[in-house]
Order: structure tokens, then C-alpha cells, then sequence
């Protein structure tokens, strides 16, 4: 069955021979750190030319000195009309004041008043410790529009803009004024002036706008004054006009004037208070007009009446004695009876005089009540008109109350400016610059470690672009992360002559390696490494037929007998490594010269013990149409039964079909990789010919390792090495 080399890691069992199955991130970061170490050497001197290049750097820096001031802005409106806005304040508004604040300090007004306080028009001691040349500067702009004083003050103010800066104080109203330059006298004293200068200039932008407020003041109040006196004499006029004359008048919490009373609604409440009191007064001699006779209250509460009452009484008794004793012809008796009866027209009298007096009394009080009854309704007339007239009237009055409380409230708010603190500032200084005693910059360390990290940095980018550039299978892990082949095994790099002695030696790396991917091979079947097995690469000397003969070594040692067949017809080289003759092989019995029968007389003794090679014979013109006349397999499996295992050194796969024609012979591929060599482009192209030809793909085998740049050595894939035994 055909084996597919980009399935899943689950359908791939020797894979987990080259490791554990870490996750993405682990091996994103073990690839970078085996890139590094490939390039180990390259980055170091990087990091360490970008670190003595901050050295020298720093050394060569002209120290700067920074000095600060601190500045408490607190919020300070001005409300010229003092009218409050419909929105409320909040904290973007803080904000908003802020960030203007701060960009008020960076302004160039003020860097221009800190250069006039510096006197840059005439001192060169700013240019100086900055190392500008202003007079070179100057006559190098022969020719232009500006007076040389204007120059110098704005080549100082950008100066100053350049060196300046402000940092707010996070969570308070403090703001840090800082600048830098090579005398540290001087950013002291440019520390200070800034702050001082600023505050000036809040001042002065203070009293400008305290002046404006007060002249639009002074406009609005002499055009609410005229309209308040024209409002006024409206209300008078109108009032003459219709004889309203008030008498007293009341404001409300508003301030607006409610008439209270006036002189006709004062007379119709006097009157009608009178009209009660007649009215009353008329009920009363009414009702004493009627009730007046003898018995009545007034005649009984008359003195004289009584008096003469009480005369009359005495009489009538005298009489009635008299008459008891003498004749009513008696003069005596006469006498008092003349007395009673003149006693008794008294009192008739007197009575007629007390009726007629109420009677009197009552028409008087009801002429007196008529009067005043039409006096009333005179003033009621009146007072009704009035009442039209007050509607017009009271509209004048609203417009003098509206226009009289605009001109006080104006005429407050000019007082409260003409009296207010103009001179103070919403910025006080808190703390003023000090003499800085340690530059600012360089710092040493800091500079040291910005270049280490740049060095870091530049080494990071050119390991990267080199393995960017370098598309070649760098590490044997990447047999399995980027193929997704399993890794048999990794050889390290030799000279031929070093490996030919190695690989006869089983306390060598070579020979260790070459036998941990014999034992790789064992676990592919349940039965062991398969009857066959075919040895490929990409390109010519990739180390293909040194692998081949080395696994064929390894296997011997383990008690299998091998047949090692050099299929390479075009290049062969087997029979060179055991010092044989090529003069009769695998071309001999492929172009049917030999009889199959003989076959195994092909067969050679290699001098090693249970390994016997098959040579690749003189070399044919088509060796293609040799291998595609379908003797091989049938040879191949004749031989299979004769040895445990049959290893086919083929021809390299890119250019030749004779790789996949062999691949269908053998029970897998184990292919060949040299690290650092093939371009991974090619290499997958080379296994997709081999795939699509139905091979089988057991695994990979990487040559040529430098164990120095590989992620690791031999003893750390192996356990131990026997290499590292002869080195001590």
C-alpha cells in the first residue's frame, strides 16, 4: 500500500521516534532558538558591535543637564455677564482646560518672551551652550528681509521650543516645566523665566480680557440706562395721562413692582368704609323713628322727662289726698290739680319734642347715606377705568422693572471687575528650578541597554534573513515539522576518507548514528525492518550510497544477512568502497547476457561478514530501458529469499527516472537528505515523483549534519556517543 508522507502525525507512528509532539508555540520557539544557535556566532558579534557602539556613542555625547520648575494651574473662569451656561460642567471640560494649559506652555509666545528675558538679541550665551553659531548662521543669510535682531530672537525661541518640555504630574494640577541643555546654569535659569514668563502671561491675557469685558460693560450699561430712563418716562406719561396716582406699591421675590394701591382706589375705600357707617347710622334712627312713644327707650332714658315724671307722681299723690279730705272745689285741691295738669302737658310736651327730634334724626342719616351712596358709584365708575388704564400700565411698569434689573445687575458685575484682583493668576509656582548636580544624559546604562537591545534586535533580523535566504533543510527536526517524514537518523559531517574508517568502527558517531537508524527500521513491521529497502536523494552526492552501505554494515552486526545491490548503473561507486571489480552486475542480468540460473555467481563477497554485493556492472546506454523490461523484480525477490534484507543503492531522483522506476521494486524508500544542501523546493518535489510512482516512504536520513549549528549532538539524540569517549 502506498504511504502518503504529508498525512496526519497520528497516521505517521515513527515520527514519535524524533521527539515528543510539542505545541505550536514550544516549537515556533525551539525552531528561532536552533536558528540561533546555527548563527550563534554571527549574532553575537552583532549584539556585541551594537553594545560597543552605544559605548563609544555615549562616551562621545556632550553631557546635557535638565532642570525643572513645578506649576499648580487651577481653574479660574471668568463670567463676564454672570449668567450660567446650559450645559454642565464636568469632567471633559477639566479635560479640555487642561490640555489647552499645557499646550499654552509649550506655546511660542512664551518661548519668545523667555528669549527677550535672556536677551538672545544681544547675548550669545543660549546659542553658545548649544553650540550654534548664530553670527555664522547670520551672515550666511546675507540678503534676507529680517532685521538681525529678529533673527537672533527667533532662532532663540525655536531653540528654546526645541529643548523645552512639559510633563503633567498624573492625577493633580501640577504641571513639571523641564529644560535641557550643557550648562546646567542655564536650564535653571530657562526653567524659571518659562514658568515666570507664563504666569505673566496669563496675567496680561487676564487684564486683556478684564479690559474688553470692561468696555462691552460700559455699552450695554449706557444703552440700558437710556432705555430705562425712556421706560419710565413712558410709565409717568401714561400715568398723568390717565390720572393713575399711586400711592404705595410692593415687589415680589422676582423683583417685579406690584401697585398696591392708588389714590381713587384709596378714596373708594374711604368712602365705602363712610357709606357702612351712614348706612348703620340710617337703620339705626330708622328703627328709633318708629319705636318712639311713652314707654320707649328714648323717653324713658330722658332726664328731664323723668324728672318732670317724677313732679307729677308727687302731685298726683298730694291731690289724691287732698281730694280724700276736702271738696273738689277746694282750692288747694284746684291748685293741685292745676299742678298735675300742667305737669301733664309738660310731659306731652316733651314727648312731641323726643319724636319729633328722631324723626329729625332719621332723615338725616338717610340723606347722608344717599350722598355718599352716589359718591361711590362716582368713584366705582372711576375706578373701573382705572382698571382698563392698569392693564397698559402695568405692561410699562414690567418693561422699567425688566430694564432696571439688566442695569443693576451690569452695573454689579462693572463693579465686581473694577474691584477684583487683576494682578492674580490661576498659576502659582510651586517649586522653582534648582542647579542641576548630574547630567540628565547619557546614561550610561540606559544607553548600554538600548544597545543591547539593538544589537539583539539586528542579530534577530539577520537570523531571520538568513533563514529567510537559506530554504535548505537546515536541522534534522525539520524532517518531521516540514516534511512530515519520519527522522531515521542524522549523520555528521565527515571527509570520505573519515567516514570509510568510521563506519568499520562501532565505537564511532558515524557508526552509531548509521545503527540507530538500523533499529529505527526494526519497528516498522511487526516482523522487523522490511525484506527491501531502496536508498535515494535528491541530487548526486547527498552521501546516498554511503548510507546505503553503512546501513547495510549496520544490519550485518545485528546477525542479518544483507545483499547490498548497487542499482546506480549511470555513477556506481559500491564496488569502489569493498575494492572489487565492476566488470560483470546488476546491467548483466537486466539485459538477459546472463542466464538467471547463475544469478547468485553475480553475487560478491564483500570481505564483511554476512554482507554480500551485487555491482552495478558496466554501465548501459539506456539503463531506464533496463530497468523498465520487469526482470528486476523478479530477481529482487529470488534474492529476498536468499537474504533477511536487500538494500538498493538508486540513483539520484531529480532529472533520472530510475528512482521511481526502482521504488516499486523495493518494499520503501528511505531517502537522503544532505543538511544545508538541497533546496527544500526541490526536495519536495523529488518525494512528490516518488509518491506518485507508488513508493512507500519509510522515513529520512539527513547527512552532512555540522553538529555545532544543529539543535543537538549526537549524545543528546542518542543518549551517548562514543566520539566524546575518545576525546578524553
Amino acid at each position: 500500500m502506498t504511504e502518503n508522507f504529508f498525512l496526519p502525525e497520528e497516521r505517521r507512528p515513527l515520527e514519535l521516534l524524533s521527539g515528543d509532539v510539542k505545541n505550536g508555540f514550544a516549537q515556533m520557539v525551539e525552531t528561532w532558538w536552533r536558528a540561533l544557535r546555527r548563527h550563534m556566532l554571527a549574532a553575537a558579534l552583532l549584539a556585541a558591535a551594537a553594545l560597543v557602539a552605544a559605548l563609544v556613542a555615549t562616551l562621545l555625547m556632550t553631557p546635557q543637564y535638565t532642570a525643572f520648575s513645578r506649576v499648580e494651574i487651577t481653574r479660574e473662569e471668568t463670567n463676564i455677564t454672570n449668567v450660567e451656561g446650559l450645559e454642565a460642567e464636568g469632567s471633559n471640560q477639566d479635560l479640555e482646560f487642561y490640555q489647552t494649559q499645557y499646550s499654552l506652555l509649550e506655546a511660542r509666545s512664551v518661548a519668545q518672551r523667555v528669549a527677550e528675558a535672556l536677551n538672545a538679541a544681544g547675548d550669545n550665551r543660549l546659542f553658545a551652550a548649544h553650540n550654534v553659531d548664530i553670527d555664522l548662521a547670520w551672515s550666511e543669510r546675507a540678503g534676507g528681509d529680517m532685521p538681525e535682531t529678529r533673527y537672533r530672537l527667533e532662532k532663540a525661541t525655536d531653540l528654546l521650543l526645541q529643548n523645552v518640555a512639559v510633563a503633567p504630574v498624573r492625577g493633580s494640577r501640577l504641571v513639571d516645566v523641564q529644560y535641557t541643555s550643557p550648562d546646567a546654569e542655564l536650564s535653571a535659569e530657562v526653567a524659571n523665566l518659562w514658568v515666570d514668563q507664563f504666569q505673566a502671561l496669563s496675567i496680561d491675557r487676564r487684564f486683556l480680557s478684564t479690559a474688553d469685558a470692561r468696555e462691552y460693560l460700559e455699552t450695554r450699561l449706557a444703552e440700558l440706562r437710556e432705555k430705562l430712563e425712556t421706560s419710565q418716562r413712558e410709565l409717568v406719561g401714561y400715568a398723568a395721562a390717565n390720572e393713575i396716582i399711586t400711592l404705595t406699591s410692593d415687589q415680589d421675590s422676582d423683583g417685579n413692582t406690584d401697585t398696591a394701591q392708588t389714590l381713587r382706589s384709596s378714596n373708594l375705600q374711604a368712602l365705602n368704609a363712610a357709606l357702612s357707617a351712614a348706612t348703620a347710622q340710617r337703620v339705626g334712627a330708622e328703627a328709633r323713628a318708629r319705636q318712639v312713644s311713652a314707654a320707649s327707650a328714648e323717653s324713658l332714658g330722658n332726664q328731664a322727662l323723668n324728672t318732670i315724671r317724677e313732679r307729677r307722681a308727687e302731685v298726683s299723690a298730694q291731690l289724691a289726698s287732698l281730694e280724700a279730705v276736702f271738696e273738689p272745689e277746694y282750692p288747694q285741691v284746684l291748685a293741685a290739680r292745676s299742678q298735675r295738669d300742667e305737669l301733664d302737658r309738660s310731659i306731652a310736651r316733651e314727648e312731641t319734642r323726643i319724636r319729633a327730634a328722631a324723626t329729625g334724626g332719621f332723615q338725616a342719616a338717610r340723606g347722608q347715606e344717599a350722598d355718599l351712596q352716589r359718591r361711590v358709584n362716582t368713584l366705582k365708575a372711576g375706578m373701573l377705568e382705572e382698571r382698563r388704564s392698569s392693564i397698559q400700565y402695568s405692561i410699562f411698569q414690567r418693561d422699567v422693572d425688566t430694564n432696571r434689573e439688566l442695569y443693576e445687575a451690569l452695573l454689579q458685575r462693572y463693579k465686581e471687575i473694577g474691584v477684583a484682583g487683576v494682578q492674580t493668576s490661576n498659576v502659582a509656582v510651586v517649586d522653582r528650578a534648582k542647579l542641576p548636580e548630574v547630567p540628565s544624559s547619557p546614561n550610561l546604562p540606559l544607553n548600554l541597554m538600548l544597545g543591547l537591545i539593538g544589537g539583539m534586535a539586528l542579530a534577530g533580523g539577520y537570523v531571520f534573513a538568513r533563514e529567510q535566504l537559506d530554504q535548505s533543510l537546515r536541522d534534522p527536526s525539520m524532517v518531521s515539522e516540514v516534511l512530515g517524514l519520519p527522522l531515521l537518523g542524522a549523520v555528521p559531517k565527515k571527509t570520505f576518507e573519515e567516514l570509510a574508517g568510521e563506519i568499520g568502527d562501532p565505537k564511532s558517531d558515524v557508526s552509531e548514528a548509521y545503527l540507530a537508524a538500523a533499529s529505527n527500521l526494526s519497528f516498522l513491521t511487526t516482523t522487523g525492518a522490511p525484506g527491501s529497502m531502496l536508498i535515494t536523494s535528491s541530487r548526486a552526492s547527498e552521501g546516498k550510497s554511503t548510507t546505503a552501505r553503512a546501513l547495510a554494515t549496520s544490519l550485518t552486526r545485528i546477525g542479518k544477512r544483507v545483499l547490498l545491490i548497487d542499482a546506480d548503473m549511470r555513477k556506481p561507486s559500491q564496488h569502489s568502497f569493498f575494492g572489487i571489480d565492476n566488470a560483470q552486475g546488476l546491467s548483466h542480468l537486466l539485459s538477459g547476457h546472463i542466464v538467471p540460473d547463475v544469478v547468485k555467481s553475480l553475487i560478491r563477497d564483500t570481505g564483511e561478514e554476512r554482507l554480500a554485493l551485487l555491482t552495478a556492472g558496466p554501465p548501459p546506454p539506456d539503463p531506464g530501458v533496463l530497468l523498465n523490461n520487469g526482470r528486476l523484480p523478479i530477481f529482487v525477490s529470488q534474492l529476498k529469499a536468499d537474504f533477511d534484507h536487500v538494500i538498493i543503492d538508486a540513483p539520484p531522483v531529480l532529472g533520472l527516472a530510475d528512482a521511481p522506476l526502482l521504488a516499486t521494486v523495493a518494499d520503501g524508500v528511505i531517502y537522503v537528505i544532505e543538511s544545508n544542501g538541497v533546496h527544500m523546493r526541490v526536495i519536495r518535489a523529488s518525494l512528490r515523483r516518488l509518491q506518485f510512482s507508488g513508493a512507500r516512504l519509510f522515513g529520512a536520513m539527513v547527512t552532512k549534519v555540522v553538529v555545532n549549528s544543529s539543535s543537538y549532538g549526537y549524545g543528546e539524540m542518542y543518549g551517548y556517543g562514543y566520539g566524546s569517549d575518545r576525546g578524553r
